[in-house]
């Protein structure tokens, strides 16, 4: 083994060992749920389903293939339960093969094969995410070394290297859908240097043959096909909308004047007036969308990178130089396409080519290099830390709400690491409109995607409060940060300075309290406290909307008096009829005369307690693109129709 291979092994020991500890964090808990799931149904992992932004949904259509839920399995199969420890320390595996795959590609394509590497490994999602149990850095191990191999393979003309590459490639279309990417660009290096070796272009093309292997096993053993299924659920939560398209882009550019540090990639990267003409006006039309620095200044840098790579592709330097512009920039394109959330993670297979073309402009002996070098470690690292404490917090919190967790039910309003410690106490995840009784508790985080939910006629009473504020002020993610690190729908810079907490999370008790309203006007601020279920958040300040089901509990009145519900039913909302119970008792169904405000009142009633449950049902619910809920009809007013 050289020195310069051991050195960098040595490194990537030494980024992870202080992160073993790592608590569950983002979507860990999603694919934990598939490796659950694997226990009992070995090859069908991802058909697990769980409770996601308040909706039960099944993980078939998740847009990673079954390999990471796969792992973890193997793991929990092996071990019994989640231990953070042994757990990350398995998946350093693939930051090593990472590792051996970066130097390998840096000795074929730059004279300083070490700065090369180093360079690939200091990029901060590649420091950040491998410590997470997320498919993300087993999809770049799996597609460097099989570009290494592939590489290798066609240079020597080896079939047995270019095995080796097949497989790797099966294992990268395993991990991640994107991996189908690699069939064309290493087309790029095969068709230049032997574009006549069959093995070569049947190897190249295992990717595709693998990821529609995986649909056609899917259908054929349960007549569903996971794209399919993904690309419902784009329409279902309107991710490939125009807005959503324009952030990741922008976002995306943003983190691409990251991968390499920006005062390397300026000295790297730099191209003649035209390029620094598009890059300060990119930068300048960014400032109009974020006028602070680490938007434009970072967006200004990508584009000066992407000028640098599209040159390269346009004058053709050199065949080695040309595969490696063609790899970023076929994967960077690749990316505004099929991706929606701006995150860096995305970025990380086009880390390499971008870091290998750096280092054959840069000499790695120069002060300036290193210094830079070590900056960009150092952030990577600092990042690195503020996510440790981000998690930690949850996990902490989980801790010291257990005592009372052991004895009461506990709702999860929240997603990522917060809602697997809850779990694991016992707790259960909140669906959209769920009805949370009196001695129930609900922990909500601010942050973590909470839902809108109902207490039932019950009051809620504070427990234990705590705030996630990391020692340093940087934020991959956070209230009041505006860093698209993990998704471009919280801001577009690539990070953010923030003195805000990054998360508040607090617990509930959920007290009985008697209903004070007769009418409840869906404006009121008692209505939160008198709707039980199925009507939604208020909007416009004024209505609410209703699934199939509503109930509210009322005051009784002193004596009897109609029910009186004032609805509106849209134009494209296809119920017909109204029922109202109450009390378990039908007191009135009739139907709905076309769109437009309805008031619905029933005959004089008098209910045989203090207080009094109104449920109203229509006949039929709809739904929109982009919004998961189920739509009945828009409630304005409901109770006793209002004494004169």
């Amino acid at each position: 083994m050289s020195r310069g291979l051991l050195f960098l092994l040595v490194l990537i020991l030494l980024l992870r060992a202080p992160f073993l500890d790592q608590a569950i964090q983002g979507d860990d808990v999603y694919y934990l749920a598939g490796a659950e799931h694997a226990q009992i149904d070995p090859l069908h992992p991802t058909h697990a389903r769980y409770v996601f932004l308040g909706q039960l949904v099944e993980m078939q259509g998740h847009p990673h293939p079954p390999f990471n839920a796969w792992f973890l399995g193997l793991l929990l199969a092996l071990l019994g339960d989640v231990y953070e420890v042994p757990y990350h320390a398995a998946y350093v595996v693939f930051s090593l093969i990472t590792g051996v795959s970066a130097w390998a590609l840096a000795r074929r394509f730059c004279e300083r094969p070490l700065l090369g590497a180093l360079l690939t490994l200091a990029a901060p999602a590649f420091v950040v995410n491998g410590n997470s149990l997320e498919a993300d850095v087993p999809l770049m191990a799996f597609w460097l070394a099989a570009t290494a191999l592939f590489v290798r393979a066609v240079d020597a003309g080896s079939s047995r290297w270019l095995a080796g590459a097949a497989v790797a490639m099966a294992l990268a279309a395993l991990t991640g859908y994107q991996a189908i990417l690699l069939a064309p660009i290493l087309g790029l290096y095969l068709f230049p240097r032997a574009r006549r070796w069959k093995s070569g272009w049947v190897a190249a093309g295992v990717p595709v043959a693998v990821i529609a292997a995986w649909q056609l096993f899917e259908r054929w053993t349960t007549g569903k096909v996971p794209l399919a299924i993904l690309a419902g659920f784009f329409q279902t939560y309107g991710l490939q909308a125009l807005e959503r398209k324009l952030a990741n882009a922008a976002a995306l550019t943003a983190h691409l004047g990251w991968l390499v540090f920006p005062g390397l990639a300026i000295a790297a990267f730099r191209t003649g007036r035209a390029g620094w003409i598009l890059a300060g006006t990119a930068a300048a039309l960014a400032a109009l969308v974020d006028a602070h620095p680490l938007f434009w200044f970072s967006f200004g840098v990508g584009v000066l990178v992407l000028v640098h790579l599209a040159s390269v592709v346009i004058r053709r330097n050199s065949a080695d130089e040309l595969f490696l512009a063609a790899w970023a920039l076929a994967f960077f394109a690749a990316s505004l396409v099929l991706f929606f959330a701006g995150s860096a993670r995305y970025l990380l297979p086009m880390a390499a080519p971008v870091t290998l073309l750096a280092a054959r402009r840069i000499r790695f002996h120069a002060w300036w290099t290193r210094a830079a070098l070590a900056c960009q470690l150092a952030l990577g690292l600092a990042l690195a830390g503020v996510n440790y404490q981000h998690w930690d917090g949850y996990r902490q919190f989980a801790r010291a709400l257990a005592p009372e967790a052991s004895t009461r039910r506990v709702w999860i309003n929240g997603e990522w690491g917060l809602r697997f410690y809850l779990e694991s106490e016992g707790g259960l995840p909140l669906v959209r409109g769920q009805a949370v009784q009196p001695g129930e508790i609900v922990v909500t985080s601010r942050l973590a995607y909470p839902v809108p939910f109902t207490t039932g006629g019950g009051a809620p009473v504070p427990l234990l409060e705590r705030e996630i504020r990391p020692t340093l002020p940087l934020r991959m993610i956070g209230l009041g940060a505006r860093s698209a690190w993990s998704s471009a729908s919280f801001g577009l810079r690539p990070f953010d300075l923030c003195s805000e907490p990054l998360d508040v999370v607090r617990a509930d008790l959920i007290v009985e309290r008697a209903p004070q309203l007769e009418s409840v006007p869906m404006n009121s601020p008692e209505a939160e406290r008198q709707i039980v279920s199925g009507i939604y958040e208020l909007e416009e300040g004024r209505f609410r909307w209703m699934a199939r089901r509503g109930a509210i509990v009322l005051k009784s009145p002193p004596a009897a008096a109609p029910l009186e519900v004032k609805l509106f039913l849209p134009e494209n909302a296809p119920a017909r009829r109204v029922r109202l119970e109450l009390d378990g008792v039908t007191v009135l169904d009739q139907a709905l005369f076309g769109p437009g405000l309805h008031t619905i009142a029933s005959q004089p009633v008098l209910p045989s307690g203090p207080t009094a449950t109104l449920v109203i049902e229509v006949d039929r619910t709809f739904r929109v693109p982009g919004d998961h809920r189920e739509l009945g009809v828009i409630v304005v007013e409901a109770g006793f129709a209002r004494r004169p």
